[in-house]
């Protein structure tokens, strides 16, 4: 259960003498469903949203509460539970050879090395992502990047996972597969995307426009009230 008790942010002004800048409305919500997507245009908020979840945003008013640990106070609980897929896989891979960079993800649960190699050599193999092992990750694709950052996220074990525009960087090829590997995992996965087909595929959707959710109800729903917005020529659509 993640929820959102009124919770929003806002931001100084430029201009100190204007009033605060809102960058996501106070909103309240309860996100159960398996598959949640979240779109509108860049800059309407959806990264602000999705990064409340896991603390790396910190609401200015509200709450946010992932399986009842406040994402302020017991953020640490927070980050074991939500691991976070950014949109460029290069700014979260920090070590030069992919197993390297999913035994770190692994250093909390297991101390000893051998064990810890192990580990990571089986949370490769189970997205088919075992030759890749040794390989340095300058040396690999940008879809093959992704999903080795993804395999870092998911060898920590947690329970949700957040991925902010995870297929904008990605051909065709590398775009299918990342979204059939998402589709496959057990974990909730709540994703901002502009692949409008890829959010029509989701069990929810929040569509977000000028700093405010307009529409949460059914992806497929979500996905027509976005077009007509963009056709109607809606600024913060």
């Amino acid at each position: 259960m993640i929820r959102f008790n009124n919770a929003g942010l806002s931001v100084p002004a430029d201009d100190p003498a204007q009033a605060p800048r809102t960058v996501l409305a106070p909103c309240t919500l309860e996100l159960n469903e398996r598959r949640i997507a979240v779109i509108g245009a860049n800059g309407s908020g959806k990264s602000t949203l999705l990064r409340m979840l896991n603390g790396l945003v910190t609401p200015s008013t509200g709450a946010v509460e992932v399986h009842g640990f406040d994402t302020v106070r017991q953020a640490k609980s927070v980050r074991r539970r939500v691991g976070f897929l950014f949109t460029d896989p290069l700014s979260q891979l920090v070590m030069p050879i992919v197993t390297e960079d999913v035994e770190l993800s692994l250093k909390a649960l297991h101390k000893d090395r051998a064990k810890r190699s192990a580990s990571a050599l089986r949370a490769l193999a189970a997205l088919g992502l075992e030759h890749l092992a040794h390989r340095s990750i300058y040396d690999i694709s940008g879809g093959e990047r992704q999903l080795v950052a993804l395999c870092s996220v998911l060898a920590a074990g947690q329970d949700i996972l957040v991925a902010d525009e995870p297929t904008t960087l990605l051909d065709l090829a590398n775009n299918e597969l990342l979204k059939k590997t998402l589709g496959a995992l057990d974990q909730q996965v709540i994703y901002a995307t502009h692949d409008l087909d890829f959010a029509a595929a989701a069990d929810r959707a929040l569509l977000v426009a000028g700093g405010k959710i307009v529409f949460d109800g059914p992806a497929p729903e979500a996905v027509d009230t976005y077009r007509r917005l963009v056709r109607h020529g809606s600024p913060a659509a």
